[in-house]
């Protein structure tokens, strides 16, 4: 197979380092292109990015001139790490001139006419291109993933959801690399924990509604389950843990449930897709997990590791869920999303 030329919108920063780690002899896609704000255009992209994560940077990658994110500019396929104040204006931007935007952004998430993609979840909800391009005139697409907390929680809800789900309380313990660098002050967060994440509840409530709901006239038909989050920032490097309470219309057999979890696959196993994992949700029988350090690199980072399932005294059932917040929550997520829109033809 040929491999199509792609690029990088917020290059630099530690998003969009992932990104260029996962794209990195990727069988389907080129990394050719990286872009980033006017302090590093012009510069070479060793010396633009300043290195933040645990795997080396990309061989041959540094010698790529970072460029100006200039619409029309580039491939026809970018992936977007741009930070929230910037991207919606630069994705639609790229969207009218031609250009299939894969954001991690949060800025289209919720529009009636974007797909919010997870694809073992919710891959028909790529049928709302069509009425995007057809709405707002664009040549090309936004297509986004949610955001990284939301993702973990999605993946379990979506494995259950034939047991009539109602309610979903959850509490999260999220990673300092959820909030980018520089992140936190080391004073704020180290031998601490601080509960509050700005806008981050409202978006697992809202979006997680979104990905399991259903294809309508106006859009998406949002799941009617009750959801109530509350999120904290934890000292963990990676790795976003959440411990969920969940209520059924009729108690399911604590055995099915496990089962739903051991079976869940979706349309990426389906068709092979190459940064799809095998298992995309693991449950483990250890009572002491998953934990960060130990779990949150399976499935190269695309795996939701699930574990203490047992009954809750005030809903249904309660368990712990993991997953990598800048892998599967992040570009692992955007990537598998361009993979599955490569396999049904939407890339072309």
């Amino acid at each position: 197979m040929e491999r199509i030329d792609v690029g990088v919108l917020g290059a630099t920063g530690m998003v969009g380092q992932q990104f260029a780690v996962q794209l990195t002899d990727h069988p389907w896609f080129s990394l050719s292109w990286v872009a980033a704000s006017r302090r590093s255009e012009g510069k070479p992209y060793r010396e633009a990015a300043q290195w933040r994560l645990t795997e080396p940077p990309p061989e041959g990658l540094g010698d790529l001139q970072v460029q100006a994110c200039t619409p029309g500019q580039g491939p026809k396929v970018v992936f977007s790490a741009l930070d929230a104040g910037v991207a919606g204006d630069v994705e639609r931007a790229f969207a009218a001139a031609g250009h299939i935007v894969v954001s991690n952004a949060r800025n289209f998430r919720m529009e009636a006419d974007v797909p919010l993609l997870i694809p073992e979840v919710n891959a028909d909800h790529l049928q709302l291109i069509a009425r995007q391009r057809e709405g707002r005139g664009w040549r090309g697409a936004v297509v986004t993933n949610p955001n990284c907390s939301t993702v973990v929680m999605a993946m379990v809800l979506a494995a259950l959801r034939e047991f009539d789900l109602r309610t979903v309380l959850v509490s999260t313990m999220q990673a300092v690399s959820g909030a980018g660098y520089p992140g936190l002050p080391s004073f704020d967060i180290l031998g601490n924990v601080v509960p509050f994440i700005g806008g981050e509840e409202e978006k697992m409530e809202s979006e997680s509604k979104k990905i399991l709901g259903v294809l309508s006239g106006g859009g998406v038909d949002p799941h009617p389950m009750v959801v109530s989050t509350h999120c904290n920032r934890v000292p963990v490097i990676d790795g976003h843990t959440e411990a969920i309470s969940l209520g059924f219309g009729a108690t399911p057999q604590e055995a099915d449930l496990r089962a739903a979890f051991n079976a869940f696959r979706g349309r990426p196993q389906a068709l092979n897709l190459p940064s799809a994992p095998a298992r995309p949700i693991e449950y483990l029988e250890t009572p002491s997990r998953p934990q960060p350090r130990l779990d949150v690199g399976r499935g190269g980072g695309m795996t939701v590791t699930v574990g203490r399932l047992r009954p809750c005294h005030v809903l249904d059932y309660k368990l712990v869920a993991l997953g990598h917040n800048t892998v599967r929550g992040a570009a692992g997520a955007a990537v598998l999303n361009a993979e599955l829109m490569h396999a049904e033809g939407l890339l072309t």
